[in-house]
């Protein structure tokens, strides 16, 4: 057999296992961190496979690097694994939490993992077989969620002599996303007051709570003078514990956002200088707690066409009629217009004509061409970091029906099913077909790098990350 044989064979009869060790992660689900089960199990596999691991990347012990082989090429393959918190719920179309408050994966990052190992491992027997040298890594990244693993495991180093790096997600359709996401900077912002008595003696207190209330003010009138695209939203995680006693400590925690790492940076910086402004109107101080930071996610062409190519190659997605009619009793719970949204987004992302038919079926099985210019993507993901530091190229695949909300019950109930598992494996023959190619194709990495470093105009990959933090 020839080594695509190889790996198409191997996937198709690691079929179950990977479906067990799948809805074993989203049985589960441990959230950012946290993710001991998820990190142990995948990590176990691919050392009996031959892999070897280095545990605690980026001071994180749910993070790690598996290698297998020698020398140059090396390709990588990014997984995740994390879950949600108060996500929790079964297999089923009606809320029905598994345990009330509980954690789930509202994100499919049980299937995500998974299939990058089962790509790695099936990379690696393809290599052994037809004696290809080079090297294959699994990167088990930690904390997506939270956009800390990837950030800070970038930070130490990890993928810096990296070829190139594959990556997919979990979605409603089987299309390449080569659009770009947010950058972002994650920080809270604490305020120390004086505590007093809040009827007797106010003039003795400084309120930590009217620093948080005025910095918000500030942050509010900056929201008119920054550019239209970013995005600026926080939570008062902490603000006094009764009102008759004035809080000596209050925190607001913040996330802005914006296309282009820069202009996180110009807005970060502003928004600082509001929190001094505040700390002075309310006679207290403070202090910054930076949390994490990520980059936008650059694109590449050369991959984008490459996985395209390879999902069309094995195109063997396919959903019984069952499955079918348990995605449409999820569809009939999403919010009003959900279906139609997504489809409208599927029109600007793809240059495939799509059929207003595609709107009455809930899983998609057809392989979608992307779209050269696809809408940029309001969220954020620290593999934008991993791609300004190597090409990288995503897919995603069918594990959802369309509409499903992200970060939903409705996503964990099909991330625990056999939709999701069915996506999974399809999305595993892809990535490691790519993961093939790029192997043993010099001139198809010199492209992509060449595109890449283009694509960078000069500038290259700056941790956002200050001195001397660690992962939180």
């Amino acid at each position: 057999m020839n080594p695509s044989e190889i790996i198409l064979q191997h996937l198709n009869e690691q079929d179950e296992k990977l479906t067990f060790i799948a809805k074993e992660i989203w049985s589960r689900p441990q959230v950012a961190l946290q993710e001991t089960f998820a990190s142990k199990l995948i990590g176990q596999e691919l050392e009996q496979e031959g892999f070897s691991v280095q545990w605690g990347v980026g001071q994180m012990p749910t993070a790690f690097v598996a290698s297998w082989g020698s020398g140059k090429p090396i390709i990588g393959f990014l997984g995740e694994y994390d879950a949600l918190p108060g996500l929790s719920q079964t297999v089923s179309a009606a809320i029905d939490p598994i345990e009330k408050g509980g954690p789930g994966h509202g994100c499919g990052h049980n299937l995500f993992g998974t299939a990058c190992m089962g790509s790695a491992i099936a990379l690696k027997k393809a290599m052994e077989a037809h004696h290809i040298s080079g090297t294959v890594r699994f990167y088990g990244c930690p904390a997506e969620e939270t956009l800390v693993g990837k950030t800070f495991m970038a930070r130490d180093g990890v993928f810096d002599d990296l070829d190139a790096a594959i990556s997919w997600h979990p979605s409603s359709s089987n299309l390449v996303w080569n659009g770009s996401s947010v950058a972002m900077n994650s920080f809270k912002v604490n305020f120390h007051g004086i505590a007093s008595h809040a009827g007797m003696s106010p003039h003795l207190g400084r309120s930590a709570l009217d620093g948080v209330m005025l910095m918000d003010v500030g942050v509010n009138y900056l929201r008119e003078h920054v550019i239209q695209e970013a995005r600026i939203h926080s939570v008062v995680t902490s603000g006094g514990q009764a009102p008759n006693v004035v809080p000596a400590y209050a925190q607001i925690w913040y996330f802005v956002r914006a296309p282009h790492r820069d202009q996180v940076e110009e807005i970060y910086e502003r928004m600082l200088d509001i929190a001094k402004g505040a700390a002075l109107m309310s006679g207290t101080t403070h202090d910054i707690e930076f949390v994490t930071g990520c980059y936008d996610l650059l694109p590449n062409d050369t991959l984008s066409n490459l996985l395209h190519q390879k999902m069309a190659e094995v195109d063997d997605l396919k959903f019984t009629e069952q499955e079918r009619e348990f995605g449409r009793q999820l569809q009939a719970t999403f919010p009003e217009g959900s279906v139609e949204r997504e489809f409208e987004w599927m029109q600007q992302s793809t240059k495939t004509q799509l059929s207003t038919d595609l709107l009455t079926d809930p899983l998609w099985e057809s392989v979608l061409l992307h779209a050269d210019n696809p809408p940029l993507m309001g969220g954020s993901t620290e593999v934008g970091d991993v791609s300004w530091i190597t090409p990288t190229g995503q897919l995603t695949t069918t594990c959802w029906p369309l509409g499903t909300p992200g970060h939903s019950w409705q996503t964990v109930a099909s991330s625990g099913s056999n939709i999701g598992t069915k996506g999974m494996m399809f999305a595993a023959k892809g990535m490691a077909l790519a993961g093939l190619e790029l192997m043993t194709d010099a001139d198809l990495r010199q492209r992509a790098r060449a595109e890449f470093e283009v694509a960078k105009n000069g500038q290259e990959y700056v941790s956002p990350l200050p001195e001397g933090i660690k992962p939180s």
